[in-house]
Parts: C-alpha cells; structure tokens; sequence
C-alpha cells in the first residue's frame, strides 16, 4: 500500500503529467502522482529521465536485464511490472524477462548477459561487491562508453527502485495487459518469481 496519498493537488502541471502519462502509457504512473506532491521532485526527475533515454552506447536488450537486474535485487515490484512491460512492447523475448529474478538458474542468457546482471547485482549490494575480474570482462565485451553507460544505468535504477519501495508502490498490472499467449506449465513455473514480485498484496 502506497505510503502517500495517490492524489495530489491537481495543479496545472499535474495534469500535463497526467495527460502525457496517460496518452503514452494507457494509464497515470504511480510514482508521478506519489511525487507530484512535491513538484520539484517531479519536474527534476522528469528532466533527468527525459536525458536518462537518450542514453545509446549500451544494447538496449542488456539496459532492460541490467534494470530489472537491480529491481529484482531490491524487490521493486512496479519497476518489475513496468520494466516488463515496456521491454515486451519493445519486442524483447519474453523468457529473458521472466527468468530474470532465477537468471542463474535460466538458460535463457548469454554470457554476456549474464555478466550484465551480475553486475547489476553486485553494485546494488551494500556495500557495493563489483570485483576486477567482472568488470575487466565487461569492459572488454562492451568498451569503456558502454561500461560507463551500463554502470550509471544500474545506478538510476536503485533511484527508481529505492524510492518507489519506500514510497510503497506496487504493481499496476502493466505486465498483465501484456499481448503474450498463455504459456504452459514450464513457463507458468519459470515466471513464478517474476509473478509473485509484480503481484501487489491483497
């Protein structure tokens, strides 16, 4: 349950948000409202965003592991849902987002990506545990601008995650409304994690 209302002010800029929001996602984005009872929060995190996406040396397939990679690691269940969701409609495969919060056990991934997500992992930790050895393998598969960008993204994503956790934001069935057909009994088992992370409690 949210910690904050989901009902600011409805200010002149709130319903811009909400309009955009609603025309470019098919709904109003909780962690909006939860800041928008702070306008300047919002505004900042929207500017910062909005330059966050025009971010484009990493693959954009190893952006989304490395982000749900995090969200995972601190159970933001609406980072996961929504994270989901925008890398489905993006045409990501299905089976890399399911499995990620079992990647170790998947064989789903790359090497590569599974580098990726372990290093998500290891930043996220407190303290960080990134080793030489992970990092020299990656630099040396995606190059230094691609690190660089890799390393800040797994940074914007505890951002994310940190603050929709605190806030107590959950899931808004973004994955749900997902155009997937139905998978069978391996499939239901393989996204059992992923369900139970973007499944708000009753």
């Amino acid at each position: 349950m949210a910690r904050v209302s989901l009902t600011p002010r409805r200010t002149l800029f709130f319903r811009v948000m909400e309009w955009y929001s609603k025309r470019t996602y098919g709904k109003v984005l909780d962690p909006g409202k939860a800041l928008a009872h702070q306008p300047r929060v919002l505004w900042a995190d929207l500017r910062f965003e909005q330059s966050v996406a025009k971010w484009n040396r990493l693959d954009a397939d190893l952006k989304a592991l490395a982000e749900m990679a995090t969200a995972a690691s601190i159970g933001c269940s609406w980072c996961m849902d929504f994270g989901y969701w925008v890398s489905r409609e993006r045409g990501m495969a299905r089976q890399k987002l399911v499995d990620v919060p079992r990647w170790r056990d998947s064989d789903a991934y790359t090497d590569l990506e599974r580098d990726v997500m372990e290093y998500a992992e290891a930043m996220t930790a407190t303290p960080p545990a990134v080793d030489d050895d992970l990092a020299a393998r990656l630099v040396g598969r995606l190059g230094e601008p691609a690190f660089v960008e890799l390393t800040a993204m797994v940074a914007v994503e505890n951002l994310r995650s940190r603050v929709n956790s605190a806030l107590g934001l959950t899931s808004q069935g973004f994955k749900d409304s997902c155009d997937v057909p139905p998978g069978g009994a391996a499939d239901d088992f393989r996204g059992a994690d992923l369900h139970q992370l973007t499944s708000s409690p009753a």
